[in-house]
This record gives structure tokens, sequence and C-alpha cells, in this order.
């Protein structure tokens, strides 16, 4: 009989949603090791190594304890990139217990698992998504790096549908990162383009993990 796949987990914790469309929903998180980007101003560097090893039935069990204390609706499966890992039987678990599955990518892995919301975020310098996720994908989340230009939010914003909505989010809450959010903002409401919005980090507002 084969063996049930090992997971790498980085944490757990119950908190709230701080970003994208779910902001506010209290939510039990799931932070899973690795990463293939790295990126130079990600704010969870220590998830890109290390973890504790550990099956999804005992991942399951974690969320138990988790909702023991704090009964939300919701999982959210998040990294470093969750998708470098085989998640296809935590999800399943989750699913059957009916909760609510939310996975947040940087959209470079394809997978095909049936989760209620997928949580896109391109990354620089290529800003680049698999197709797979282009009509699944309830929310993309653009990090408004020093990077990020007028020309990759006109190319991301025609590669997915117009209801899904494109997300500014600073980055890390920083001064010059939310000043850049509005001007991006403007300027892509003076080319004409729709459903841009901004966001800040909720979570860092109200000082929560």
């Amino acid at each position: 009989m084969p063996q049930p796949p090992i997971l790498k987990i980085a944490e757990f914790f119950a908190s709230v949603q701080g970003e994208g469309l779910r902001q506010g929903e209290p939510t039990l998180f799931v932070r899973f090791t690795g990463c293939n980007l790295r990126c130079a101003f990600c704010d969870t560097r220590y998830a890109w190594e290390g973890g504790t090893a550990m099956t999804a039935s005992r991942v399951l069990e974690k969320i138990h304890e988790m909702r023991k204390v704090f009964p939300a609706d919701w999982v959210c499966l998040t990294g470093g990139e969750p998708l470098l890992q085989d998640l296809s039987a935590l999800i399943r678990m989750l699913k059957k217990e009916r909760l609510c599955v939310q996975v947040e990518t940087n959209g470079t892995v394809r997978r095909d698992w049936p989760v209620d919301w997928w949580t896109v975020s391109p990354k620089p310098s290529a800003w680049e998504c698999a197709a797979t996720f282009r009509k699944r994908a309830r929310e993309v989340k653009l990090v408004v790096t020093r990077e990020l230009s007028l020309d990759a939010i006109v190319r991301l914003r025609s590669e997915f549908p117009l209801k899904t909505p494109v997300i500014l989010q600073p980055q890390s809450d920083k001064d010059w990162s939310r000043k850049r959010a509005l001007l991006l903002l403007r300027q892509a409401a003076k080319t004409g383009l729709r459903n841009i919005r901004l966001s800040v980090q909720l979570h860092k507002v109200y000082g929560l993990k």
C-alpha cells in the first residue's frame, strides 16, 4: 500500500484573513515550507526551508485543535509556495469536514485541486501565471514593489476575466509603496483599466499574526 505523502509545515496559526477580498474573515492558516521564487521583499523567509514533517491526517488534527478555541470555517493554505507539495489528500479531508479552503499561490506551479478560493499573486520580475489559474482565480494580488509597472498591470489585467479583481497591495505597508500603489491605480484608471483595486495588510493594522 502506498504511503501517504509527508508534508513540510512551517507553522499553524489562527487569525483573520488580512489580505484580499476575504479581508477580515476569521481563518485558520497552515503555512507550508518551501518556495520556488524567494522574492527579495518576502516577509515569510522563515518558510523557505526547514519545517516540521507531518501527514495530512496530522495536519487535520492540528486544525481540529485550533478550531476548539477559534471556530473558523475557512482554512488558508499558504507559504512559501504551497503548490510545491501534494496537498490533494489534505484538501479532500478538509472538504469532507465541510470546511472552506483558500489557497494562496504565486501561480507558477500548475495544480488542479477543488478549492473554494484561489488567490493568485504573480511575482516580479516576470509576473507570470500558469494558464490554468486564469479562470479559477477569485482574485489577483500584486505586491507593489519598486519593480511593479503600469505595463505589468495592463498585461495581467488582460490575462484574467474582467470580473476577477486585480488588487494592488503595498509591500509590507511601507509608506513609499502605499504612495506608489495609489499612483499606479490612478494611472490604470486613466488608461481605462477596470476592476483594479487598492488594499492594505489588515492584520498589520490590527497588530495580528
